[in-house]
């Protein structure tokens, strides 16, 4: 029988962080691109972000039934893995005209940009899977 303390609390290496560069267009005093810092969440964090983004809708045959928003859903946990930039500082919204970290991170990305930020959330989270595939797990 295997050693169930590889599985203990203090054993855990807790969460993962990475550095990628999201977008080449924000780059320091040397020119250099500035990455981005993300971190992986538990799933009790997921599961939060999940039921935030999900919604009561009226089913075909009469009562309600809930499904989760899979956009609301993807940049819920974008925002949550960003540690670096800061999303919820004041200034840096202020300097986009808006006020929510999701609504900073769409206003300061472009589309591919945002795409490749989801897929480095996705794939830190251990989520592994085609996003298709994400999309059907999620609704289920």
């Amino acid at each position: 029988m295997s050693d169930l303390s590889v599985f203990f609390a203090q054993d855990d290496l807790g969460e993962i962080t990475e550095e990628v560069v999201v977008s080449t267009r924000f780059k320091d005093k040397e020119g250099k691109p500035v990455p981005w810092r993300l971190r992986s969440m538990t799933e009790a964090e997921n599961k939060a972000i999940r039921q935030s983004a999900t919604k009561s809708v009226k089913a075909r045959h009469g009562g309600p039934t809930r499904e989760v928003d899979f956009e609301e859903y993807l940049a819920k946990l974008a925002v949550a893995s960003i540690v670096y930039p800061n999303l919820k500082d004041a200034d840096l919204q202020a300097s986009y005209r808006v006020k929510g970290a999701d609504a900073v991170l769409q206003k300061m990305l472009l589309p591919g940009e945002y795409a490749t930020l989801l897929q480095k959330v996705q794939e830190l989270n251990g989520f592994d899977q085609d996003i298709n595939e994400l999309v059907d797990e999620v609704k289920n």
